[in-house]
């Protein structure tokens, strides 16, 4: 990233010298998408990009033979959870009709900036009434403001570009590392590492038969109601509604694991580390962080006997439970169903080892995303500085 120096303070909300404004419409030809179903995109697999209302895979939902759109185009998502999503889009692709497809007017205009700029505004004007919605008309009429100058949009631009390659090569090495544990915890918790650090195979070392299938000589079967202890989450429950931005966590067992966090000082859960059960779900997390909890409908998981059980090892196992799809039922899963799931269980040493080798890999993953989550909080500083006019930046070489 080239030297920058700072001009140009923003003040009293007047433009900054040299910017502009105007309305999308007259910067911009509107488009939409078209229905393509998932049988078009299985029946015409080819190499140009579907891009739907998703947010994942930089919504992408296929690819197809034929493209519907070409060069540099801004899409936004038009309706559902995510709508006024934006993202920068080039080359050959198509969009579903849950998409909105801005094409620039002007050769002055560059198309990367103005796709950041419309992301920090488009969720302003979301309609959510009913069905969330962003429809060309109200697209059309957005007032945006713009430095005039093309070398300015693209000198920040490459700014923020510069932020999302950094945070698209950490996603990259969490991703690999989740996949290397992955591939890992299916062999450790059914085949066992030796004392020599080699993954067991019944080649050189004795198996046995089990409930489970074979397992090595030295181990167990054990249902996890033997080895497990629960308690109730009563004590620990959030009284207020509204979370602050730091304080005690308040957890969900849930994909949203945090779900903000509270000032109240009494009744933090605090012997950890222990396992969160969602009794609906069966989803599960370790926590080894005090907390408190927003709802009744999980369980505390703690080992009987910490002499025989390494919790963080029943954790790792429990991940591997394929347990059936869970219905509307709202049934209380761990009394009645999963504490009697059986799992292997080897020697205590054997166990710390086992962990060892996978906390490694936890270690690395959230090194990356604490390193990630600070280069989204560079990128959202730069945005409200640099998308305002509130600094500028020129190129001193």
């Amino acid at each position: 990233m080239n030297k920058l120096e700072v001009k140009g303070k923003l003040k009293d909300n007047k433009l900054p010298e040299g910017w502009t404004k105007n309305i999308i419409a007259n910067l911009f030809f509107l488009g939409r998408g078209r229905v393509i179903s998932e049988k078009e995109i299985v029946n015409n697999e080819g190499i140009y990009s579907v891009f739907s209302s998703q947010t994942s895979n930089k919504g992408e939902l296929g690819k197809i033979t034929s493209y519907d759109f070409e060069g540099e185009h801004i899409t936004w998502t038009t309706d559902g959870a995510n709508a006024g999503t934006v993202f920068y889009r080039s080359g050959r692709f198509n969009c579903t009709n849950v998409c909105g497809t801005l094409k620039a007017r002007s050769e002055n205009i560059y198309v990367k900036f103005f796709a950041y700029l419309l992301s920090t505004q488009a969720k302003k004007y979301v309609s959510y009434i009913g069905n969330p919605k962003l429809m060309n008309n109200t697209v059309a009429k957005i007032l945006l403001f713009f430095p005039s100058f093309l070398p300015e949009q693209k000198k920040i631009a490459k700014i923020l570009e510069t932020v999302d390659e950094a945070i698209e090569k950490t996603n990259a090495i969490i991703e690999k590392c989740k996949r290397i544990k992955q591939g890992l915890i299916q062999d450790l918790l059914t085949r066992g590492i030796d004392e020599n650090g080699q993954i067991r195979s019944e080649e050189t070392h004795k198996f046995k038969d089990s409930p489970l299938g074979r397992i090595p000589e030295e181990w167990g079967v054990v249902k996890l109601k033997d080895v497990l202890e629960y308690k109730q989450p009563y004590n620990y429950i959030v009284e207020g509604t509204k979370y602050e931005e730091t304080g005690i966590p308040v957890l969900t067992a849930g994909k949203s694991f945090v779900l903000g966090y509270t000032n109240e000082n009494e009744g933090i859960y605090s012997d950890v580390p222990v396992i969160i059960f969602d009794d609906f779900t069966t989803d599960s997390k370790f926590v080894n962080f005090p907390f408190k909890v927003k709802s009744s409908a999980m369980k505390f998981l703690k080992e009987k006997n910490k002499e025989e059980v390494v919790l963080k090892y029943i954790f790792e196992s429990m991940q591997l439970i394929k347990y059936p799809s869970i219905g509307g039922d709202h049934k209380r899963r761990w009394i009645s169903e999963f504490q009697n799931i059986c799992i292997p269980l080897p020697p205590f040493p054997e166990q710390h080892h086992i962990v060892s080798v996978l906390s490694q890999i936890d270690e690395t993953v959230e090194k990356e995303q604490k390193y990630k989550q600070k280069l989204e909080r560079i990128k959202q500083g730069l945005m409200e500085d640099l998308l305002t006019g509130k600094v500028r930046v020129f190129n001193v070489n």
